[in-house]
C-alpha cells in the first residue's frame, strides 16, 4: 500500500501543457486518500473551462497506478474551492512570477 507521500510524488509528473509546471506545485491537487489498493486524487483546474481535465485524469491513473500495490485510482475533478495563484507553493509562484 503506497503512502500519500508517494502519491503526491507520482503526483509531481502531471503537467499543466499551458503552465508548464506540475498540478502539485499549482495547488490543483485538494486531497488523496489511499484505502487499501485504491487511491482517491480530489483535484481542480485552474479554470472550469480548461479543456484538459480528460487528458489530466488519464495521467494520474497512469502515474499513481505505477505505484507498488495501487490497483486502481479515482481521479475526482471539481471545482469547489474555487483555485486562485495563492494555492501554489512559493516556487510554482516564483516560476510564473507571482
Amino acid at each position: 500500500m503506497p503512502t500519500e507521500e508517494q502519491v503526491y510524488e507520482a503526483l509531481e509528473e502531471v503537467i499543466d501543457p499551458e503552465l508548464g509546471l506540475d498540478f502539485v506545485s499549482l495547488g490543483l491537487v485538494y486531497e488523496v486518500e489511499v484505502e487499501g489498493d485504491e487511491v482517491f486524487v480530489t483535484f481542480t483546474l485552474t479554470t472550469p473551462a480548461c479543456p484538459i481535465g480528460p487528458q489530466v485524469s488519464e495521467q494520474m491513473k497512469e502515474f499513481v497506478g505505477e505505484l507498488d500495490g495501487v490497483e486502481k485510482v479515482h481521479p475526482k475533478m471539481i471545482f469547489e474551492p474555487r483555485w486562485s495563484p495563492e494555492m501554489m507553493s512559493e516556487d510554482a509562484k516564483f516560476a510564473l512570477g507571482y
